[in-house]
């Protein structure tokens, strides 16, 4: 490597003098960034719900509201509008989903506790059967009691521990509701002003950026959005297709809670990759409480059904529209769910197939400017 001035060993001996200090510091600087995120966590947050809200506005803008001439106070009144209709039809579909499980599994808790005392009579009477020992009887018996008791005491809300639980949980949770209170106001601003913010976006970046870096920048943004827009789309599409399949299927085989569990089966299927593991305990755990068997045989049909969702719809509705291989797909949502949660591993598939385009697209060019190479050394 040859130096062409000092300007350039200077930049050199920089670099190497940053990188050893990052790596002797890197717990410190660590901690100095997870602070440092930790506090702008809400705007960031914010930033991906306005990526992700956005889709269902322009939706509603472009497609419900499109036909109207914008004249007059509708010209103003459209986008505040359609931002709080798609905050409306979000709150609902939640509030839909929490009304219908919570009180059902309160309902399947006070159901299994009444029959428990049954099942503990065929697991003590299958015990006798195979001559186990009266200690190792006695041992399930007493879990079946406490089991039982523990259920009781949270129906009736009259345990101790569940006290303690809830006290800790609301000590907390008025955190956890301003943070999410300030990114929802924080997506709904960037939302209502977006032809602002690109507008003095685009005039930053041409005051003190090239004209060939903005271009880059100009295509990452645009790839990001078309990314976040087709996963949201086609993530939707997939829910609500697993979660008529679900409902059908369970129509058919005579299981109970076709409803809910359809319902709970189609909205974690929001989630990538792990929502169907998450919807099939929830739906089973509620099936158990009333037949063991029925349980079985719904983990058995959804086991099918993801089958045939891997194989066949997922690729076509959602693998398409985001251009990410299966493989990168898993890997994406678990690294999301351990650094950001279920909100992380919602963002990290989009993001990862962002990551994917750019690479692929930078390798590609790289390939083609060394067969260009090639080719001019050979014929020299």
């Amino acid at each position: 490597m040859k130096f062409k001035s000092r300007k350039d060993i200077l930049l050199v001996v920089t670099y190497i003098a940053l990188i050893i200090f990052a790596l002797v510091n890197f717990d410190k600087i660590l901690k100095i960034l997870t602070y440092i995120v930790n506090i702008f966590s809400p705007f960031i947050v914010g930033t991906i719900l306005a990526f992700i809200l956005n889709v269902l506005v322009n939706f509603i803008e472009r497609k419900i509201f499109g036909r109207i001439r914008d004249k007059g106070w509708w010209k103003k009144s459209k986008r505040p509008i359609s931002i709080l209709i798609s905050v409306i039809i979000i709150v609902l579909i939640i509030s839909f989903v929490m009304n219908m499980l919570i009180p059902q599994l309160r309902n399947s808790l006070s159901l299994f506790t009444d029959t428990l005392p049954q099942y503990k009579e065929d697991v003590v009477h299958i015990m006798n059967r195979f001559d186990m020992e009266d200690s190792s009887i006695s041992t399930v018996s007493e879990y079946f009691d406490n089991f039982g008791k523990v259920i009781t005491d949270y129906i009736k809300g009259n345990s101790k521990d569940v006290i303690s639980m809830t006290t800790e949980f609301a000590s907390s949770i008025f955190g956890i509701v301003s943070s999410a209170v300030i990114s929802i106001v924080f997506a709904i601003y960037i939302i209502a002003q977006k032809e602002t913010l690109v507008r003095q976006f685009d005039k930053i970046m041409h005051a003190y950026v090239k004209p060939k870096v903005i271009d880059k920048v100009y295509d990452v943004v645009y790839m990001a959005n078309k990314s976040f827009s087709n996963f949201v789309t086609g993530q939707c599409m997939e829910a609500l297709i697993i979660g008529s399949l679900c409902f059908i299927g369970m129509v058919i085989f005579r299981l109970p809670y076709a409803s809910t569990v359809s319902v709970v089966v189609g909205f974690t299927a929001l989630i990538p990759v792990f929502g169907s593991i998450i919807g099939t305990i929830l739906g089973a755990f509620l099936i158990l409480m009333i037949s063991p068997v029925k349980a079985i045989i719904f983990v058995v049909f959804i086991v099918v059904l993801q089958q045939i969702d891997n194989n066949f719809i997922y690729p076509k509705v959602v693998g398409k529209s985001i251009g990410l291989p299966g493989m990168w797909v898993l890997l994406s949502v678990t690294v999301g769910a351990r650094i950001g949660g279920i909100l992380g591993m919602l963002i990290a598939t989009p993001l990862c197939s962002i990551l994917y385009s750019l690479f692929s697209k930078a390798v590609n060019e790289k390939v083609k400017k060394n067969k260009i190479a090639i080719k001019v050394e050979e014929k020299a």
